[in-house]
């Protein structure tokens, strides 16, 4: 069954808030600490913020299967030209099946819709997802960021963008 694409809901804050949580830890596995790991999660994928993040138009898409949320996409307009993936995850259990590239292909036909020409996106480094998934889709490594977390360790994102 194909899942359906659609604009996120209140009532979906809890499957939104547990994808995003188990995804985000997954990316950062063994390159970050638990405590800022709980921290990060804390502040980001609690379902209150979820919530409000839905009311305010951070996530831009849901997949839904079988009555059950399975994916999300948040994304929105980075500069005259340029839109910015936010967030996007989709549930363990439901990867490799498609899911994704529906959820891009939303999104990307919204940027286009709105005059943008390229989307960019950072991905945590040593993502094993995440980064063959958007280097499979025409997306381009343009640099690296660190930033210094909270917790002092160093957390490094991959820059990549694509012409759309």
């Amino acid at each position: 069954m194909k899942p359906d694409i659609r604009r996120p809901e209140p009532k979906d804050a809890p499957a939104i808030a547990r994808i995003c949580r188990n995804g985000w830890k997954q990316t950062v596995e063994g390159l970050l600490s638990r405590s800022h790991q709980h921290e990060t999660v804390q502040f980001w994928y609690g379902e209150k913020k979820v919530m409000q993040d839905i009311g305010r138009g951070r996530y831009s898409y849901v997949a839904e299967l079988d009555g059950a949320v399975v994916g999300v996409i948040g994304g929105g307009r980075a500069s005259v030209r340029s839109g910015e993936i936010y967030v996007f995850y989709v549930d363990e259990a439901h990867r490799y099946k498609g899911i994704g590239r529906m959820l891009l292909d939303r999104l990307t036909e919204d940027h286009r819709n709105k005059g943008l020409v390229e989307q960019c996106v950072s991905v945590q480094e040593g993502n094993r997802h995440g980064q063959p998934f958007y280097e499979a889709r025409g997306f381009e490594y343009i640099g690296k960021k660190s930033q210094r977390t909270g917790t002092g360790e160093v957390q490094i994102s991959l820059r990549f963008r694509r012409h759309i």
